[in-house]
């Protein structure tokens, strides 16, 4: 991979001394290709942004020879002055060059577009995410659109999950009380018809996008037990899951080459499970795919497998999905999209035998009020577009495991710059292609702050430590010196979630601390914006309690700005007994309106207190001692134009 590496710095220059900085920019927005050259010219065969395909010259080839991985994916796109000619080895091939060429077009604004040549291929074969409907419920035409909008950035795997212990969300017609809503815990009478199942199947189909439906067996499968009556693993049990496989596999998803058993978090009771089932299936022409950690597979017993939390291990001769750090639930806007976007899937530049790519998985074990607010919680789009291209492209710089959620700090630094040109695509989807979805991420990577080493709190989280009487880059308190570091972005992690797995801002983080950041915020103008800012980021698989009111969180956190404390706003959610059937609300901040705050013209002062005591509380679970705090336009969408974040201004 490293001569092609050296191939997109070649075509970097050739695009600033072959084209205009309009048409760099067209390119440069593209996931990056593989291989590209531009040529002298332009085409001005198409001037509307519309694509007639059957003006295109396209030919099916035995090979592409520049591919070195997945030939069936793989493609050339050539754009002549008068012509435009596509070569692949499979209609796939030719359907992502017509992705590749549809964006070209899109960005050219209705001008000719730039002549070039591209040879494409992916490094990995599968480049996928999954929705828990068996949890929640998104309905086939959002389904559709999600699926045709991210094909167009060459993701090519939906993972259908679609049971669990809260609903079983296909209907059968041999057992039609699977979908009865008497035996549904949540989102009653929600569910996919048949005739849904092969909607979604044909319209998978039609975008060259993989369909694996998810089964889960024989755990998370109260829905099951609640409608059939018996445990799955038991004699009757696995008589009618049988009978469920065969309906599913021949009548309802019949050109489906996959079926997820799921086998994970479970009490193996009958031995002969996993086994009878996956010989069953197999017998029915799938190919068979499982979580891991689950059932224990040899070589030869599975198709695939999948592999979810930190102890999922790949198996040589078994083909795996690496999953593992990549439940988008748990993630925050700004920081744990630097991780995945710099990651490198599974410790590896490009799939092999052995590494068939990734899923994105969102899990909402915490109910949610719509399958808007399922993209908008999750950041469901913008880490769709980091992962496509980085499971189109390969590399990445780590496993999740150096820098983990932080931006550099060097403005030099070449992975800072990497990050800012895919924010720069983030910024224009944002505002083309996903114009009228939610898409919370805003443009970071100008945002500087000061963090001091933590204080020692000794579990009182309301002392008062010197920076709320004067801020400097280094303090004395009880004799000792307290320094701070630069950190950039607007979500920092002082301890990620995940504790020391995910590196954040503190190497060594510990219980009872306090921290405090700061920043000068420059306003070309008084004026009234809006501030993004959460402490406690609430993941989507916790039944964490709501903060107190009139706090931000049980950890005492508080944010002035210009010496004015910014008060937290109207918990909507009030309750004292965690349920995860108690809806999201407003605790998280992508979930509400921005606070509104006055900036006046000049220089403005923001100081935020960080205290923590235990990593885990009865209130909050998994306790992410962190923060997010952009300035925002009123409606929370963009970031305020022409701010300046500089922590160094004043002291």
């Amino acid at each position: 991979m490293t001569s092609i590496r050296h191939i997109c710095i070649l075509f970097i220059v050739l695009l600033f001394s072959c084209a205009s900085a309009k048409r760099t920019t067209i390119l440069q927005l593209l996931p990056q290709p593989q291989q590209i050259k531009v040529e002298t010219g332009l085409c001005h065969k198409l001037t509307k942004g519309n694509i007639v395909l059957s003006s295109i010259q396209k030919n099916r080839v035995n090979s592409i020879p520049e591919a070195k991985t997945n030939q069936e994916e793989a493609y050339r796109l050539q754009i002549t002055p008068d012509s435009i000619y596509i070569e692949a080895t499979t209609e796939r091939g030719v359907f992502w060059a017509e992705q590749t060429l549809r964006q070209i077009v899109a960005s050219s604004n209705g001008k000719a577009i730039p002549c070039c040549r591209i040879v494409d291929y992916p490094a990995f074969r599968i480049r996928g995410f999954m929705h828990d409907v068996g949890r929640s419920f998104i309905s086939v035409p959002e389904l559709k659109k999600q699926i045709s909008l991210l094909s167009q950035f060459k993701i090519n795997t939906f993972h259908w999950h679609l049971t669990e212990n809260q609903a079983w969300r296909i209907q059968s017609r041999i057992y039609p009380q699977l979908t009865d809503k008497k035996h549904f815990t949540r989102f009653p009478d929600q569910y996919y018809t048949i005739e849904d199942a092969k909607e979604i199947a044909d319209w998978c189909k039609k975008h060259k996008v993989l369909l694996i439906p998810e089964i889960d067996m024989p755990g998370h499968s109260e829905a099951f037990k609640r409608a059939i009556g018996v445990d799955m693993q038991s004699e009757k049990g696995m008589k009618v899951l049988k009978n469920l496989m065969t309906e599913l596999c021949t009548e309802i998803f019949a050109d489906v080459p996959y079926i997820h058993i799921g086998t994970d978090e479970v009490n193996f009771t009958n031995p002969d499970f996993v086994p009878q089932m996956v010989q069953h299936i197999r017998a029915l022409g799938k190919k068979v795919i499982s979580w891991n950690p689950g059932w224990k597979y040899q070589k030869g017993e599975i198709d695939m497998t999948q592999l979810w939390s930190y102890r999922g291990k790949a198996q040589a001769g078994i083909p795996a999905i690496d999953s593992r750090f990549h439940y988008i639930n748990h993630f925050d806007v700004f920081g744990d999209i630097v991780a995945l976007y710099n990651s490198k899937i599974y410790h590896s530049d490009y799939g092999s035998n052995d590494l068939a790519g990734t899923i994105i998985g969102i899990w909402n074990d915490r109910k949610l009020s719509s399958e808007r607010d399922i993209l908008s919680e999750n950041n469901f789009y913008p880490s769709m577009l980091a992962i496509a291209e980085r499971s189109w492209k390969g590399g990445g710089n780590e496993y999740f495991d150096k820098n983990g959620v932080l931006l550099p700090t060097d403005s030099k630094d070449s992975l800072l710059q990497s990050f800012i040109d895919f924010e720069k695509k983030l910024t224009h989807y944002k505002n083309t292609t996903f114009k009228q979805e939610p898409f919370p991420y805003i443009a970071q990577t100008h945002i500087k702050w000061l963090i001091t080493d933590p204080f020692p709190n000794k579990g009182d989280l309301k002392t008062v430590f010197p920076p709320e009487t004067h801020l400097s880059e280094s303090y004395s308190y009880n004799d000792s010196i307290y320094q701070t570091h630069i950190a950039t972005g607007a979500g920092i992690y002082l301890r990620h979630v995940w504790g020391k797995m995910i590196p954040a801002f503190y190497k060594n983080p510990q219980e009872n601390s306090t921290a405090y950041a700061y920043t000068w915020v420059h306003s070309p103008q008084k004026q009234t914006v809006g501030l993004r800012i959460e402490f406690q980021n609430y993941s989507r698989s916790e039944s964490d309690l709501p903060p107190p009111q009139g706090k931000w969180d049980y950890r005492e956190s508080r944010i002035w700005i210009n010496d004015k404390e910014v008060m937290p706003p109207v918990w909507q959610n009030s309750h004292f007994e965690r349920s995860n059937e108690i809806t999201l609300k407003n605790e998280n901040a992508v979930s509400r309106p921005p606070i509104t705050v006055d900036l006046k013209k000049g220089w403005n002062k923001v100081l935020l207190k960080l205290p923590v005591g235990k990593f885990s509380t009865p209130e909050i679970r998994l306790v992410k001692w962190s923060f997010t705090c952009i300035f925002v336009t009123q409606d929370g969408r963009n970031g305020v134009d022409n701010l300046i974040y500089n922590p160094w201004q004043k002291k």
